[in-house]
């Protein structure tokens, strides 16, 4: 009997998946367990293992496809089986992944058989407003709403005036649901672009070509075409603005974050932290390995901080909205910056473990997160976290929290100051120390402003002096 293969959740929070690549085609044989598909979720590339054995009778979801969870991706059977019925009922239930209208029932339905495409009603054209400036969108930003437009070709991408777009005779080029979104999106009409899928369907990595050629192009007219003002100013027409398409890591990033900042009242404290000795134990740790092995400061700094969240449990702790979860294992996730967006990979229990067993669990989550090789269970869950960037010169910032956690900690850049030390006579001295700034970001509805500033003195003392800790 024939099975029906869903969008299966992979991880807890998973709401929908897109099949990045299918492993076999259609009439292949499948065994139970092989690796089906594999799946991109908010954070991670995943396998989907097959659930059933038999014949690969249908894919329903094409790669590059955005599919909720629960909804049909594919049918495996016996060969030459009817699977008609599978598919009615999954058309007459599951609805598109992604925002718009639900086209009817029979529309989807029509779809998911490979008959024609239904319509798509064209984007209406409109001049952009190039009367003001802008400044370029930066790639690590996403950007902002815009308007459809119908500007040159040659500076925005589009066919050259002698080889006219493939139109159908309806006027509407065969697409897939997720091209038309993306279109959608980003104001393009779908009649400009030539598809690559079967029988000439636009599909996702069409659209994606084509803005990536719009951001090329749109680069080099900048440089050309840019004027200088009489303030010294570059203006920057806004028909020439960069579409930068929004990646599934990035849209995660706006909402969860976007969440925190709107539902978690945030207060921040600020200190100071002369970093001599935890500098001087670092090196001597390092110095000191005959295998080449050496901790980083990240490293120590998870455990250092496990080490003060020990003393203050209300910093390790949740808010449940009736109630407040304090965790009894300190979970410490560090940001990590990545190009398509920003991941915080967890090291669990932080506090029973040792420095260089932390250093050993982090390289290898840095390791397969640059890889986008990271599992749910990687990067959910953190209790406390840790930004560093100090690596790029930044002396001081203030981080937003990550969920589920109360509290993030932001590091800057170790830096020689010239600071007053007082010895045991109580005598002053001004004195050069190697000198960072720590802000930590609280939650206020499960952090009371004394709490946080307790944490702060001990994370200090601990830091300053972290052989009296350690050892």
């Amino acid at each position: 009997m024939a099975a029906a293969v869903p969008m299966l959740a992979l991880s807890p929070t998973m709401t929908e998946g897109t099949i990045a690549a299918w492993k076999y085609n259609e009439g292949d044989e499948i065994k139970r367990g092989a690796v089906l598909c594999e799946v991109e979720t908010d954070k991670a590339v995943m396998d989907y293992e097959a659930g059933a054995q038999g014949t690969l009778l249908k894919i329903v979801a094409p790669a590059g496809t955005s599919v909720k969870v629960g909804d049909l991706i594919a049918v495996i059977g016996s060969k030459g089986e009817d699977i008609s019925s599978i598919l009615a009922q999954a058309t007459a239930s599951a609805a598109p992944a992604g925002s718009g209208p639900v086209p009817p029932v029979q529309a989807l339905k029509t779809e998911l058989l490979q008959s024609p495409t239904p319509q798509m009603s064209t984007p209406p054209s409109s001049t952009p407003n190039n009367s003001g400036t802008q400044t370029p969108i930066p790639q690590s930003q996403a950007p902002q709403e815009q308007q459809p437009f119908n500007g040159s070709p040659s500076v925005l991408g589009g066919p050259s005036p002698g080889k006219p777009a493939p139109v159908l005779q309806s006027g509407v080029a065969p697409s897939s649901p997720l091209a038309r979104k993306l279109a959608q999106q980003a104001g393009l009409d779908l009649r400009m672009l030539q598809g690559s899928g079967p029988g000439g369907r636009i599909v996702k990595r069409d659209v994606s070509r084509y803005l990536e050629s719009i951001s090329s192009r749109s680069s080099k007219a900048l440089g050309a075409e840019t004027n200088k003002s009489q303030s010294g100013a570059y203006t920057v027409s806004t028909s020439e603005d960069t579409i930068v398409p929004v990646t599934r890591l990035r849209q995660t990033i706006a909402r969860r974050l976007g969440e925190s900042m709107r539902e978690a009242p945030h207060f921040y404290l600020r200190m100071a932290i002369d970093m001599e000795h935890l500098i001087n134990l670092r090196n001597a740790y390092n110095q000191a390995r005959k295998d080449g092995f050496t901790v980083s400061f990240n490293a120590i700094f998870m455990k250092l901080a496990a080490m003060a969240i020990a003393k203050h449990p209300q910093v390790n702790s949740t808010w449940m909205g009736d109630h407040i979860q304090i965790h009894s294992r300190i979970d410490v996730a560090l940001a990590v910056a990545l190009e398509e967006g920003l991941v915080a990979p967890v090291v669990r229990d932080c506090a029973h473990k040792g420095i260089e067993e932390i250093e050993r669990e982090l390289r290898d989550l840095i390791s397969r997160a640059k890889e986008g090789n990271l599992k749910p269970e990687d990067y959910e869950g953190a209790t406390f976290t840790i930004s560093n960037l100090g690596a790029w010169g930044v002396e001081e910032f203030t981080a937003i929290i990550n969920p589920p956690g109360s509290a993030i900690l932001a590091l800057g850049a170790i830096k020689k100051e010239a600071v007053v030390h007082s010895n045991a006579q109580g005598e002053d001295s001004l004195v050069i120390r190697p000198m960072m700034r720590a802000t930590l970001s609280s939650d206020h509805r499960t952090i009371d402003g004394a709490v946080a500033a307790a944490f702060m003195k001990d994370l200090a003392a601990i830091w300053e002096d972290p052989a009296k800790a350690l050892f």
